[in-house]
C-alpha cells in the first residue's frame, strides 16, 4: 500500500528550508505565541546582560516545528553573541565535541538540535564544559591513561528536543532552565499566517486566514507550509488573493480536510475501524496495515489525532473515539470502549 509523502512530517525539500529561513523571526517581537517563555526569556536575558553574565544553560521542548530553533537564534541576538549550531547526530564522539567547546569565546552561544540523540559518552565529556566550563580529556589507554583538564570559555548552551524523556537525569538537572513550547492557537496561527503572507508578498482575505489556521495542525511550520502550497495553486489558477474558497480548494487537492488531517491520518483512523473494530489494536500492527515505519505513526501522526480526541491510547491498544467516528462519518459500533 504506498503512502503518500506527509506536509506535516519534519522532513522538508531545499526550497522549503530556504523560505522557511526567510520566514522566520528576527526579534521577539515578530515572534508570535509563547507569551509565558518570552517574559521569563527577556528577564533572564535582561538580567544576565545587568551582571556582564552569559545566561544560564537553556533546554527547549516539545512537538517538532514550535519553534525551538528560532527562540535559539533570538536567544542569541539579544545576547548579542554568536551562535554555533551542531546536532546531537553530528556529535558523534567526545572530540567533536572538543573542536567545538575549544572554538567558543566568552559569551558565545552553542545550539544544539535534536540533543536527545547524543551518545552517553559525549553527554559525559559535556557535564564538566556546562557545570565548570572545564573540559577533560583523557590521554593513553589503561593504567598509563592521563586526564588533561581545559579551561573553557564562558559559554551558553541552548539544546532542543522532542523526546525529553530520552535525555538522562543527569544530563536534564544541569540545564538552568527547562521550557516546554506548547501548540498555538488558531489567532496565533491566523497572525503568523498574515505576517508570512506579507513577507511572500501574497494577498489572503480574513477567511482564508480561518481556513488556513483551522488545517495547520496548531504548528506554525505546517502554517507556513500550507500557505506556501496555497500560493503556488492561487499563481497558477487565479493569479490574485487567496479567498476562503481558494483555500478550502487547495487543500482538498492536497487532501487536507477542514480539520487539517491528510490521508494518512484518516487512513489510520479507517484502518482501525474498518480492520480492527475500532480497537484496541497495537502500534506495529497499525503501522505494518498502512506500511509505514512506527516512529512516524507515533511520532508525527498519533500526537495530533490524540490532541484532537479522534483517537485514544489504552492500556489494550490505540482506539478511535467517539469523535473520530463522528469526523469520518461513520456509526460507532454499541461496544465502543471510548
Amino acid at each position: 500500500m504506498d503512502v503518500k509523502p506527509s506536509l506535516m512530517a519534519p522532513k522538508t525539500i531545499l526550497d522549503d528550508q530556504v523560505l522557511d529561513q526567510a520566514l522566520r523571526p528576527r526579534t521577539f517581537d515578530e515572534y508570535i505565541g509563547q507569551e509565558k517563555i518570552k517574559a521569563n526569556l527577556d528577564i533572564m536575558i535582561g538580567a544576565a546582560q545587568k551582571r556582564n553574565e552569559p545566561i544560564e544553560h537553556l533546554l527547549f521542548h516539545g512537538p517538532s516545528g514550535l519553534g525551538k530553533t528560532t527562540l535559539a537564534y533570538l536567544v542569541a541576538k539579544e545576547l548579542n553573541a554568536n551562535i554555533k549550531i551542531t546536532s546531537g547526530t553530528a556529535l558523534e564522539k567526545a572530540g567533536d565535541v572538543g573542536s567545538i567547546l575549544t572554538g567558543l569565546s566568552d559569551g558565545d552561544v552553542l545550539f544544539i538540535d535534536e540533543v536527545h540523540r547524543l551518545n552517553h559518552n559525549v553527554e559525559e565529556v559535556i557535564y564538566p564544559a556546562m557545570e565548570n566550563f572545564k573540559l577533560d580529556i583523557v590521554i593513553g589507554k589503561g593504567n598509563s591513561a592521563k586526564t588533561l583538564q581545559i579551561d573553557l570559555p564562558r559559554f551558553t548552551l541552548i539544546a532542543a528536543t522532542t523526546k525529553i524523556s530520552l535525555l538522562s537525569a543527569p544530563f536534564r538537572s544541569r540545564f538552568g532552565v527547562s521550557f516546554r513550547l506548547d501548540f498555538y492557537t488558531p489567532g496565533e496561527i491566523e497572525k503568523i499566517i498574515k505576517r508570512s503572507a506579507e513577507l511572500l508578498n501574497v494577498t489572503i482575505t480574513p477567511e482564508a486566514l480561518n481556513v488556513l489556521a483551522l488545517a495547520s495542525r496548531s504548528t506554525p511550520r505546517v502554517a507556513n507550509r500550507l500557505l506556501k502550497r496555497i500560493r503556488d495553486f492561487a499563481q497558477v489558477h487565479s493569479g490574485s488573493e487567496i479567498t476562503g474558497t481558494l483555500a478550502s480548494q487547495a487543500l482538498s487537492m492536497l487532501e487536507i480536510d477542514d480539520k487539517g488531517l491528510e490521508d494518512t491520518d484518516r487512513k489510520i483512523l479507517k484502518t482501525i475501524i474498518d480492520k480492527f473494530d475500532g480497537g484496541p489494536v497495537g502500534l506495529k500492527t497499525i503501522a505494518a496495515a498502512i506500511s509505514e515505519e512506527e516512529a512516524t505513526v507515533e511520532e508525527v501522526y498519533e500526537p495530533y489525532l490524540m490532541q484532537l480526541g479522534l483517537l485514544a491510547r489504552t492500556s489494550k491498544g490505540r482506539v478511535v473515539t467517539p469523535f473520530g467516528y463522528e469526523h469520518l462519518k461513520v456509526i460507532p459500533p454499541r461496544n465502543t470502549l471510548l
